[in-house]
């Protein structure tokens, strides 16, 4: 009876442990962005950029094993800067096959646009709505090409105050732009739901409204050809940022494997 009992309770332990594996999901994130996602002006973007707060954070939630990451932020970078083919793109694909948990979900998170919205500075400066989606959408198709497996997550563009103007000029006519962006990345999640389900989602959506209502404290305050300016999140700023993205990764994940 002893012995029966044993190995039952082995069996039943082989079975949770099956069952906890299973629910356990590591994570490859390639982070692709402009400044922002960079880590632009702060002390140490390589422990203190967003990618590095939203993995960190991922690390910590029930049901993630390893999260592995790649920071593909450039500073200056549009849509046109990430086209297949351009330098951006081609590292891009490299850091997603450099990444060595194979049996990891390989995730693209994407924030492109204030460079985008720019009336003038840029690379292709400013970018139609119409050419964003294009751009977009190119990147995706290729991507997912390249990656089938893969998941894309469009991260909403961030806010930046309607005085900003440093190398390039976006005021008010590029904060204005910037939001009419956010529609169509909507709307091309939505596209893809039907034509390619469970591969392309929108992640995070709340960052624009607090940065807007928290510039002062999370923002750096920069001097600009319009005085002070605030585009670059600071330190607090980064933190808040980063938790934004892990919570939206984290959010497509469990939908994905039922954590």
């Amino acid at each position: 009876m002893k012995i029966i009992i044993v190995y039952i309770l082995i069996a039943f332990s082989c079975l949770v442990s099956n069952r906890t594996s299973a629910q356990t999901r590591n994570l490859n994130v390639v982070y692709i962005g402009n400044s922002i996602t960079y880590g632009a002006g702060l002390d140490s973007p390589a422990i203190q950029a967003p990618p590095v707060i939203a993995s960190e954070w991922l690390k910590k939630q029930k049901g993630i094993g390893a999260v592995n990451f790649s920071n593909q932020g450039h500073s200056g970078y549009t849509t046109l800067d990430f086209l297949p083919g351009t330098p951006a793109f081609i590292a891009v694909v490299q850091a997603a096959k450099a990444f060595k948990q194979e049996d990891a979900l390989l995730i693209f998170s994407v924030k492109i646009g204030t460079n985008d919205s720019a009336v003038k500075g840029t690379h292709g400066a400013p970018v139609s709505v119409e050419d964003y989606r294009t751009n977009l959408k190119a990147i995706t198709d290729t991507l997912l090409k390249y990656f089938p497996n893969a998941v894309m997550i469009y991260q909403h563009p961030v806010w930046y105050s309607p005085n900003t103007q440093n190398g390039a000029t976006y005021l008010q006519e590029g904060l204005t732009r910037l939001q009419t962006y956010i529609p169509v990345i909507d709307a091309l999640a939505a596209d893809y739901k039907v034509v390619n389900p469970h591969h392309v989602f929108v992640g995070d959506t709340k960052a624009f409204g607090y940065f807007k209502a928290n510039y002062l404290t999370d923002f750096q305050a920069e001097q600009g050809r319009q005085g002070i300016f605030y585009l670059h999140p600071n330190k607090k700023g980064a933190i808040a940022l980063g938790g934004f993205w892990g919570k939206a990764i984290y959010k497509v994940v469990k939908r994905l494997s039922k954590i």
